[in-house]
């Protein structure tokens, strides 16, 4: 991870990969979508893009010294629960909390990460001895209002993926020991990675993930050399190059923060649900996870574009983003063949619209 001074890459100065970085943005607008798993070969930007990103969100407010990270405009009770179960006092007692702004923070998760070390884990003995419990913070609250990011996801345990995608779905980590139990807040935006010729994950895990993106290496000769132009102007002068992507970087953060508001104004005609479910009918989705998160991905891509309401070219983006991973029936050739008219329909009607 990169040292606190030192710039990051920019995500504005990304070379391609458009569906990755669409789907990385609609995850920390909407962290309802249930994180983005990209499946694809080493070297294509993964976690370059998702530190790029976080370099770019909006400070949080956070409590001084806080391991939970947890607002300071919080209930008041679940603050002093967290703080209780360190075996300290809540700070401010009788005053105002000691308040800063932080950088939203990337969370690696080791490969061998066991569970103690992402949920957490409970002083048994002194919890036994006195009643009173001792909380260790894992992974899970170092994450919270943040992204957790998983390398390799296909190869940790699935015991350990299915803590990771229940905390991501109920936003709360729940630490159970022995009868003794301590849940506190933890939304985050899960971001998986994983190449395919390793192994893959079981269907019910990939189904968990709301997005799902297949990338590779750029194919196109022009985008592989702005990709080491770039790349050698960043090693060479990382301050002078993050600061000529500055105000692309800005009018970044300032479309994340009018999306965030504008999302939940968003609205969906009630014919368009048919379409979402017609889609899923027709590439043979299992269960109704996929149509929820078409709903939900179209609505922010809305958000996301500065519209108040749902349009079929957003399902059919969605659809892009939401079905790869879910469909059971159907061979891959297939697949590939139903969302190619998806995006045939989509461009065929981009060019009408450009007449």
């Amino acid at each position: 991870m990169s040292h606190a001074n030192s710039p990051i890459y920019p995500f504005a100065a990304l070379v391609g990969q458009e569906r990755m970085k669409l789907g990385l943005v609609l995850n920390v607008i909407n962290p309802s979508l249930s994180g983005i798993l990209i499946r694809g070969e080493k070297g294509t930007a993964k976690s370059t893009a998702v530190r790029a990103l976080a370099d770019i969100l909006p400070l949080v407010d956070a409590i001084v010294g806080d391991p939970f990270v947890l607002s300071p405009d919080d209930d008041p009770e679940t603050i002093a629960s967290a703080y209780r179960a360190l075996g300290q006092e809540p700070p401010g007692q009788g005053g105002a909390l000691p308040r800063e702004k932080r950088k939203v923070q990337v969370v690696e998760l080791p490969v061998g990460a066991t569970e103690d070390r992402v949920v957490g884990s409970l002083d048994l003995e002194k919890a036994l001895k006195t009643g009173a419990k001792r909380v260790e913070p894992g992974l899970l609250a170092a994450a919270h209002r943040g992204i957790l990011y998983v390398d390799e996801v296909n190869l940790l345990d699935d015991h350990v993926v299915d803590v990771l995608l229940d905390s991501a779905a109920m936003g709360i980590n729940t630490i159970e020991r022995e009868g003794v139990s301590f849940a506190h807040p933890s939304s985050f935006t899960l971001v998986g990675t994983m190449n395919p010729e390793e192994g893959e994950l079981r269907p019910q895990l990939l189904d968990r993930f709301g997005l799902c993106v297949n990338i590779e290496g750029l194919s196109n000769l022009d985008d592989r050399v702005l990709v080491m132009e770039r790349r050698a102007r960043f090693e060479d002068d990382p301050s002078q190059f993050a600061l000529s992507f500055q105000r692309e970087s800005e009018e970044l953060t300032e479309r994340i923060n009018r999306a965030r508001g504008a999302l939940p104004d968003v609205t969906v005609e009630r014919a368009l649900l048919f379409k979402i479910a017609r889609v899923c009918l027709d590439v043979g989705v299992d269960g109704h996870r996929g149509d929820i998160v078409i709903l939900k991905a179209s609505k922010t891509i809305a958000a996301w574009n500065g519209r108040d309401a749902v349009t079929e070219s957003d399902i059919e983006e969605a659809a892009e983003l939401a079905l790869p991973h879910r469909v059971r029936r159907q061979p891959l050739m297939e697949i590939a063949e139903n969302l190619d008219h998806i995006r045939e329909r989509k461009s065929a009607r981009a060019a009408g619209s450009d007449r």
